[in-house]
Formats: C-alpha cells, structure tokens, sequence
C-alpha cells in the first residue's frame, strides 16, 4: 500500500471518530494512516498496547529528530515548522536525562499545594459565570463557562493579562488545528512575541505568579534557559486551558445525551468525582498523544512497526475498548473509569491533571445545582467538531440554562 493509499485522519473522520476507531480497533491492533498534510502515520488503537506505548523509551518525543523525520517523509514541509523554535524547548518535546531534568524544575514551581490553593478562586470565577448565565435564555456553553473559567485560572496563576485572552484562544484553535500551515506558522510565531515581551517583563518586576517562579526555580544550581520558559509558559498556557474547555464541554454534551445519566447526578452531586472520571474516558478532550517516533523498531499486538516512523498513541481509542472497559460506547458515571488514559500515562503524563479535574468538578457541580433543568438549544446530532489532530472539542453547544 502506497502512501496515497493510506485512509486519511480528516475532518470526516473526526465527526464519526468512535464508530472509526472501533472498526480500526477490531481489525487489528495497530494500524497506518496519513495525515491531511500527507504523513504517514502508525495509529496504536487497543489499550494494553497504548498504555505500553506510553511508557516505552523506544517510542522517543525529541523534536528535533521528529522535525526531521517529517521534513523526510513530507518534503513539502521542510522549512514550514508550524511552531516558531522558542516554542518547542518544553518537556513533552523532549526525553530523559532532558525531560527529567526540565520536569523537575516545572515542578518545583507548579507544585500540588499551588493548585490546590486556587480552589476558592476557581469556585468564586465559577459562580460568577454562572450567574452570567442565569441572565440569558440562551447561551453557548463554550463561551459562557468552558473557556473563561479556564483561561481565566491560568492566566491568573501565571500572571498573564487576562484582556488577551481572545488572542490566546484564536491563536491556540489556529496551532491545533492541523489543516492550514500557513495560519499555524502565523499564530506561532505571534504568540512567541508576546511570551518574550511577557517573560521580559516578569524579569523586571517579579511578582507571587507561576512564570517568577519558573524563572526563579533552580535544581543544584541549574534553571531553565530563555527558550525553555519561553516554551514551558506557552506548553502551560494553551495545556492549562484548552484540555479543560474541551472536557467541560464533551462531558456535558454527554450528559445532555443522556438525560438519565443527569437526572442520576443532579439526585446526587457528590458523584460529581466520578463523572469527571467518566468523561475523561468517554469522550476525553485529547484524541492521541502527542506525536513520538520510533528510535528503533517495536512490535504491539504482533505488528512490527519500523525504526523511523511516526506515531500516535490513540487516547480516544484505548478509552474505547472493551477488553478494559465493558460496554464502552455506553456512557455511565457510575462505571468505574480509573485506568483510563485521557491524562496520558508514564514520564509525560499531564502536569495540569489535578488542576483539570477541579476545574471540571467545580464547574459541572455548579451547572447541576443551579441549572438542573440545563437542556440543549438545539438538536444534538446537529453538533459541529473542530478539527483537529489532537484535540477533540466542539465549536459550541447551545443551551438554555433554565
């Protein structure tokens, strides 16, 4: 089979992306497509295989090395990196002794206890949302909950302005969306500015934020150089928002669909945990791991997968099987979904998942006891997915609140 003859993760195949990965899943564990720009690309589709993956060091993240192997494989895009060099020095770009090395000093500033010390705010944000809400007969929930609350909470806990906000969301819809290089290169390099203006002045006047901490977080002496926090502010700031948006906004859709599954959480908020747990598997807000390469070749599932080539990880599919999850196209907050991989697994497993989950709890217990009558504006087979390689995340969804 030629490259050409590769099927296509296109826009088609994100709207019906559950129904395609089952038929991909059931036909074999591992398997080639190409990407709309034309590379090729080997898809990891059951659970114990991308749970394996994910955690093989034979499956590398330097990207360096992976700009390479697509200038090979793609020639067209030789020169053409979407994201601008100082954006691409952060730690789900590298692997150890790096990684290890820039984790160690991220963590030292994003620590549990400074996220966990957000809470009153994310719970004070939430509720003025909310009562935004209340105001309106109609509303999309987008853009009336699932994007300012995250955005909000991580531009404060950086210490960004938050008036660029609608800057960072169209420039982040603009780098992960895979389809049009020329607008990605454009956005990249904006934002870089703008993170270089901002580290430049945290220099000046430091302030109790997470980019002073990052630029003060030493580890025997080392620091992170300028691209470093360059990348790592930006890694954080589309991370720190975008996963959240997207998990607000499928987990309710979800719960829309199901009306028996939000009568069951509006008898009992306190299950509000768990929800969020199934959400994540059901319809997580990443589709695949971020690009890695094989440094050598590596078999999963009796597929041999040749040194050289690029891979993702299927998120969206391993949460999907039913070798791990039973009846899995069933959405059930009552299942026990731990295990699941919408926050990765191993060495580049998510830094902001503790943050995720209680921007997500706070959020959806808000909606549940304010707005338990919340129903959907319009036909919910009539929703709109952006494209995406990565991010799996609607364009709106419509509500009347009460």
């Amino acid at each position: 089979m030629t490259t050409t003859d590769l099927p296509v993760f296109d826009a088609e195949f994100v709207r019906n992306l559950y129904e395609r990965y089952r038929d991909l899943r059931a036909a074999g564990p591992v398997h080639q497509m190409r990407t709309v720009n034309g590379l090729p690309v080997w898809v990891i589709t059951r659970y114990e295989d991308a749970r394996a993956a994910l955690a093989d060091p034979r499956l590398r993240k330097d990207s360096s090395r992976a700009q390479e192997l697509v200038a090979e494989k793609v020639p067209a895009a030789e020169d053409r990196g979407v994201f601008a060099s100082e954006l691409v020095a952060h730690m789900l770009n590298t692997d150890p002794p790096d990684h290890t090395r820039l984790r160690k000093l991220v963590v030292k500033a994003f620590t549990a206890r400074r996220v966990e010390a957000l809470r009153p705010r994310v719970e004070a944000i939430t509720a003025d949302l909310l009562d935004a809400m209340a105001e309106e007969s109609e509303v999309d929930l987008l853009d009336a909950l699932a994007f300012p609350l995250p955005i909000q909470v991580i531009c404060e806990l950086l210490g960004v302005d938050e008036s660029r906000r609608d800057d960072f969301r169209a420039w982040t819809n603009t780098l992960l969306d895979g389809s049009d290089e020329d607008a990605s290169r454009v956005a990249g390099f904006a934002m870089a500015e703008y993170l270089v203006e901002l580290i430049a002045a945290k220099r000046r006047e430091p302030a109790d934020d997470l980019i002073t901490a990052l630029i003060d977080a030493t580890e025997d002496e080392d620091r992170l150089s300028e691209q470093e926090l360059i990348s790592m502010v930006f890694l954080l700031l589309v991370a720190g928002h975008e996963t959240t948006v997207n998990l607000i906004g499928n987990g309710v859709l979800a719960l829309l669909r199901n009306p028996d599954q939000w009568a069951a959480l509006r008898a009992d908020p306190d299950r509000v945990a768990d929800a969020v747990e199934e959400m994540l598997r059901f319809d997580g807000p990443v589709m695949h791991g971020t690009f890695r390469f094989t440094a050598e070749p590596v078999e999963y599932g009796g597929v041999e997968i040749p040194a050289g080539e690029m891979v993702w990880v299927g998120l969206a599919s391993a949460n999907h099987d039913p070798e791990r999850f039973p009846d899995p196209e069933r959405f059930d907050i009552t299942r026990d979904a731990r295990g699941h991989l919408a926050f990765g697994h191993g060495i580049h497993f998510c830094l902001g998942a503790q943050l995720a989950r209680m921007e997500a709890q706070i959020a959806l217990r808000g909606l549940i006891e304010r707005f338990p009558n919340l129903r959907a504006a319009k036909s919910l087979d009539d929703v709109q997915w952006r494209y995406s390689p990565l991010i799996h995340g609607l364009r709106e969804l419509p509500v009347h609140p009460r």
